[in-house]
């Protein structure tokens, strides 16, 4: 925390005066342009990226496109690159003819629909609960080795997993659950700039479901920014994604519902005096109010992450996340300023901090090796109560550049996102703030993707989980700690997707997924099974 905030100051008053560039509103983080970014990358068209901090604004995805075409004049990449430069440009077309050349921008400029989508969706089946008891052991080394960084803690002393998982099958979706039954999800967002100074973005949601047969609107995105490049002001709602992973990342990702936040960063990569190139950002949020085992809780919520880039193929970066004070617990001035710095036995804070790395090899067709390890408690500096994401990414399977391949793992510590300050976890309206799969789990990702052409791709992915390896207790039928009661069977989870997207007429764009999976043990009982099956389709505008 305390090297976080000394590398940020130090980040921030050495590129202040690159402030106030282009500014823009950020592209939604399920947007085919992350993945068209990151083709171009594989392609070697693009390596000023940097994937640990998420959503890109707009004027950033137009930085990477201008790499790609500068390098694009001079090589000889597949066909696809072509395609996916010219897309780039058809669907950022303020960004890409104002980028450094920001005079041009009109004084009040607006678009009232600059994207929309609509979504059916067809649940046969039902979220599973996290809810369960977890020994805590204690005596915990460093990546696993030695021990005795924390006290040993004798069986049994149970803590408390809460949350659940959503919607089956479908997990990062900005905290939207879905019912058994048809569903629908109408999104629609406008934009409006102040010249090259502020940007504002309005998107709400319309959500009805034939389980309730009610529908519901309500402010799925929403925010005013003012600046860019290397200093830049957000307030309102917005989505966030720190970390490298694709399926997952352990501090914070948009599994659970979009917070309405401020937020200080640097929406592009900028060079710096005194450290390698760089983004950072700063969020200030507060949880909404939760009352669990009697005890009313409603904290703050800060998250950080600071990305360097020493070369152009490695990613560095250092983040944090963590809830503070409000309701419940102690608010004093001096409790507040050590629950903000951390590091003492005794705050009202609880914290989640790590490092991630991720390196790009241009020998072996720009692949991608990329992990996240992150920490709940600390001792002797050391991080520890560990988790981890792990993955690679092969962007040019083929020699077309037409096929990639990924595999990610994630590792959830037996206490990730458990608190006995804030006894509700680190929770949003029961989502894992984090990793969609929560505490005390293990999940193994593999996904295939074939690209037909630009807007034509097909994806299949696999996957398996297991929950109750780490920390079984017995336990009662409710699922509380009872030392008299059964033993936690290991849940295990299959599950396959397979998505289509095609162009359907003009800025039309349709997409197609089915899911099913297979959970035996389900929410560690014993000889109980479960199948879900989950169906998909949606029509996009510009998105």
């Amino acid at each position: 925390m305390r090297f976080f905030l000394v590398a940020l100051v130090v980040g921030i008053t050495s590129f202040a005066s690159s402030a106030f560039a282009l500014s823009s509103a950020n592209i939604p983080l399920d947007s085919p342009i992350y993945l068209y970014l990151e083709k171009l990358s594989g392609y070697g068209l693009v390596s000023g990226d940097v994937k640990g901090i998420r959503p890109f604004s707009k004027a950033e995805a137009v930085r990477l496109l201008r790499e790609a075409e500068t390098r694009l004049a001079s090589g000889d990449p597949p066909p696809l690159a072509d395609e996916m430069v010219q897309r780039l440009r058809e669907l950022l077309p303020r960004e890409a003819a104002l980028y450094a050349d920001e005079g041009k921008a009109k004084t009040l400029d607006f678009e009232p629909v600059a994207a929309a989508r609509l979504r059916y969706v067809y649940l046969d089946g039902k979220p599973r609960s996290y809810f369960r008891a977890v020994q805590d052991g204690g005596n915990e080394g460093v990546f696993g080795i030695g021990s005795g960084l924390r006290p040993a803690t004798p069986y049994p002393n149970p803590v408390q997993q809460r949350g659940f998982e959503g919607t089956p099958l479908f997990e990062n979706n900005d905290g939207v659950v879905y019912h058994s039954g048809s569903n629908l999800d109408l999104r629609g967002s406008g934009e409006a700039y102040w010249g090259a100074k502020a940007a504002l973005l309005v998107e709400p949601m319309l959500l009805w479901s034939e389980k309730t047969d009610e529908a519901t609107l309500r402010l799925n995105r929403g925010y005013i920014k003012f600046g860019g490049k290397g200093l830049e002001l957000e307030a309102g709602r917005d989505e966030n994604w720190l970390g490298p992973g694709y399926r997952g990342a352990i501090t914070l990702t948009n599994n659970a519902r979009n917070m309405d936040l401020v937020k200080l960063s640097s929406p592009e990569l900028v060079s710096t005096k005194y450290l390698w190139d760089l983004k950072y950002t700063l969020i200030f949020s507060q949880l909404e109010k939760t009352v669990t085992d009697g005890q009313e809780r409603e904290p703050w919520f800060f998250a950080g992450k600071l990305s360097m880039k020493p070369t152009q193929n490695i990613e560095f970066g250092i983040n944090l996340g963590r809830q503070l004070g409000g309701p419940g617990v102690s608010n004093s001035l001096g409790d507040n300023a050590r629950g903000l710095i951390g590091g003492w036995n005794h705050d009202n804070s609880n914290t989640l901090a790590g490092v991630d790395l991720r390196f790009r090899l241009p020998w072996l067709r720009n692949s991608e090796l990329y992990g996240e390890f992150s920490g709940e408690d600390a001792a002797a500096f050391w991080p520890i109560v560990e988790s981890y994401v792990a993955g690679f990414f092969i962007p040019t399977l083929t020699e077309s550049g037409r096929d990639d391949l990924r595999f990610e793992y994630f590792r959830g510590n037996e206490i990730l996102y458990t608190n006995g300050t804030f006894p509700e976890g680190y929770l949003s309206h029961g989502l894992p703030i984090g990793h969609s799969q929560g505490g005390a789990a293990e999940e193994w990702f593999l996904r295939y993707s074939h690209w037909f052409s630009v807007r034509n791709n097909l994806a299949l992915e696999g996957m398996h989980s297991t929950r109750g390896d780490y920390g079984r207790m017995t336990v009662d039928a409710m699922g509380k700690f009872d030392a008299a009661g059964v033993m936690q069977a290991v849940e295990r989870r299959n599950a396959l997707r397979a998505f289509w997207s095609f162009p359907v007429q003009g800025e039309w764009n349709a997409l197609l997924m089915y899911g099913h999976e297979w959970i035996d043990n389900l929410e560690l009982r014993q000889g109980e099974s479960r199948k879900n099956q989950l169906l998909r389709a949606e029509l996009t505008y510009r998105y």
